[in-house]
């Protein structure tokens, strides 16, 4: 068959993706490595179960507090008002979209990506199929490139898709029976999320503690490659009273850090998700916005089917930025802030116990947008925000 679209990568943006393009009646294939999980700590917010569909069968966890915990183990406790935070296990829920995607009419293939080859005039994606170890052909109008943060689409077709910057993540699902009740970070709870800021932990980014309902996700990022990942998750562990745990499996993956310049190649590629770098900066979440690139990669491969026109793969980037830039540009200027040292790091856990930053955060959070309703707010929290950084107020605060 000659495809429409086929889609590279089955994680929650190709899936999305492919299921798109699905339902939109285009002839669709999606191509996933079975079996692989990437370590995540799971949380997504309201709009991405309201905009996505997600059934409440997903949702390991519900939220309603997250925990900032400094280097000296100081912390706040911060409500989620007015709704709560979802949890999901990848194990489970990549594999609902991809079989979501399937019943909506998308061809599944199970394998390797190997390459993309032009010939006869066609755009060819070629793949090792897993069950029969036999390389496998698909012609194609378009490609979706939705394999990850060290994408093989993106570097062989895409302009600077081989130099995208990422830190490391690594984390330990674990099973909390046990948990102890006294510890350094104070007990265990399945409805808290607790994020630590800690340069022992990791000097660039951070570590967490998310619960998955009958498992959680204990974890840690760095780009600074000499940090023993799994010493570190230890010393997580053992802050929260989990290191006596049984541990049901253990991941790591490269996480992105800055979206690229250019998602497409001008002819018949278009990158989605973490190979198009759409991650947070500073809170490293993905899920969501690896489903809404997923969508807007669908749309630009419609409009590019409809016109005949490459250039409108363009549109991928355009309206994913159009609508998220914003928020991007001020949490990459928040980690390049506060991210740097400890002392920093204090500060900014410090800075978590204003109501106004709270609430801000979390409404920004849940709703994924900037919250512009309340201005005396945020003209309250830039001059706090000054204040800590100029070290007028003392780290300790509260």
């Amino acid at each position: 068959m000659d495809y429409d679209v086929v889609v590279v990568g089955g994680g929650p943006s190709g899936a999305t993706a492919a299921e798109d393009l699905a339902r939109a009646g285009k002839r669709v294939a999606m191509i996933d490595r079975a079996g692989r999980i990437k370590p995540c700590g799971g949380a997504i917010p309201p709009r991405l179960i309201a905009d996505f569909d997600i059934p409440d069968s997903q949702l390991v966890a519900k939220i309603d507090t997250a925990r900032m915990i400094s280097p000296t183990h100081r912390h706040v406790d911060i409500p989620i008002e007015n709704g709560f935070v979802g949890m999901v296990d990848r194990e489970h829920f990549d594999e609902f979209l991809r079989d979501r995607a399937a019943r909506a009419g998308a061809d599944r293939h199970t394998g390797t990506f190997k390459e993309i080859v032009r010939e006869e005039g066609k755009t060819v994606v070629v793949y090792r199929d897993k069950a029969s170890g036999d390389e496998v052909r698909l012609p194609t109008k378009y490609v979706i490139g939705a394999d990850g943060a060290r994408s093989n689409v993106a570097r062989q077709e895409v302009k600077g898709g081989d130099k995208i910057p990422y830190v490391i993540a690594y984390h330990e699902i674990i099973d909390p029976t046990g948990a102890k009740a006294e510890c350094i970070n104070g007990a265990y709870e399945a409805h808290r999320c607790d994020v630590i800021y800690d340069g022992k932990i990791s000097p660039d980014f951070y570590g967490w503690v998310f619960p998955h309902g009958k498992s959680a996700s204990v974890g840690m990022g760095s780009m600074v490659k000499d940090v023993d990942l799994k010493e570190a998750t230890a010393a997580l562990r053992l802050a929260a009273g989990l290191e006596e745990c049984d541990t049901i499996r253990r991941e790591g993956a490269p996480i992105p850090l800055k979206p690229l310049d250019r998602w497409d190649n001008g002819k018949d590629v278009v990158l989605a998700g973490d190979a198009a770098g759409v991650v947070a900066p500073s809170s490293g979440e993905g899920i969501y916005y690896a489903m809404a690139g997923g969508r807007a990669a669908a749309t630009a491969a419609q409009a590019a089917l409809k016109t005949g026109r490459a250039r409108d793969l363009q549109l991928a980037r355009s309206l994913f930025m159009k609508e998220h830039k914003n928020v991007f540009k001020i949490l990459g200027a928040m980690q390049d802030a506060y991210y740097r040292s400890d002392e920093r790091r204090e500060r900014f856990v410090s800075l978590c116990h204003d109501v106004d930053v709270q609430r801000l955060t979390f409404e920004a959070y849940m709703n994924k947008k900037l919250v512009k309703a309340r201005p005396l707010a945020h003209i309250k929290i830039g001059l706090k925000n000054v204040a800590h950084l100029m070290g007028i107020v003392p780290a300790v605060s509260t």
